[in-house]
């Protein structure tokens, strides 16, 4: 069979260098449709919604824009989408923009930001712009509560883009929340918080958010001893004292 399909192929061939010398060209090859399932153009309308294949922070920012896509942007002031070192090794990933962070237009710029700041600078020994720090969603809810799943669901592609395009060797997530979203809901903050998880083969450590430190201070140690982790993966120097 395979001698056959062979043999008729160089047979077509010779045809149409007989038609090239007789002055015609064979015509043109159809357009090759999309696999199973997809429909033609359905990748450029994920590139359109989600912004996959930006290869730069840069560039996925001006890509989200004044964004509109969910309900959160009726009440926020600014679009707060990160910052940081864009090859960073370590990634902070916490819920959403806090009041100071919405007028501000930077992520965890409140107290529970600069609590954050202390533990980068005065535990870990690195400056704040050496890590990368940035938020679920990018728009406030109102009142500070939770972020509803079809919020969270509209701006995780973003996050995504965001861990993609930096490629960190570690992620550290910030309460409840931001380690839902990326581990699923079985996650509970108060008893898996501390030990090592995977987040599409990056390992992750969950610990609690900043804001929760300020209410319960006792659970300032628990967090530097899942800092110390981190730092350890990254093979820092581990401070005996924070």
């Amino acid at each position: 069979m395979e001698n056959e399909i062979r043999a008729l192929i160089s047979h077509m061939k010779e045809w149409v260098e007989v038609y090239r010398d007789m002055g015609f060209d064979p015509p043109p090859v159809p357009a090759r449709k999309a696999g199973p399932g997809k429909k033609a153009g359905e990748r450029g309308k994920d590139q359109e919604r989600d912004g996959a294949g930006i290869e730069t922070l840069e560039a996925l920012q001006e890509f989200i824009g004044d964004c509109k896509r969910c309900k959160l942007h009726l009440g926020r002031k600014s679009l707060v989408f990160g910052e940081g070192d864009p090859h960073a090794r370590l990634v902070f990933v916490g819920e959403g923009p806090g009041r100071d962070e919405d007028i501000a237009g930077k992520p965890f710029v409140g107290e529970a930001g600069r609590l954050l700041t202390r533990i980068i600078e005065n535990g870990m020994g690195l400056q704040r712009r050496d890590v990368y720090i940035c938020n679920v969603v990018k728009c406030r809810p109102p009142g500070n509560r939770d972020p509803e799943k079809d919020e969270v669901e509209t701006c995780l592609p973003f996050l995504e883009q965001q861990i993609r395009i930096i490629e960190p060797e570690v992620i550290c997530t910030l309460g409840r929340v931001a380690a839902q979203t990326l581990l699923g809901d079985a996650f509970r903050i108060t008893k898996d918080r501390g030990t090592w998880r995977s987040y599409k083969g990056i390992p992750l450590m969950p610990t609690f958010h900043p804001a929760y430190l300020l209410r319960n201070p006792a659970a300032k140690r628990p967090v530097w001893e899942d800092v110390q982790a981190i730092m350890r993966r990254l093979g820092m120097e581990v401070k005996t004292n924070a």
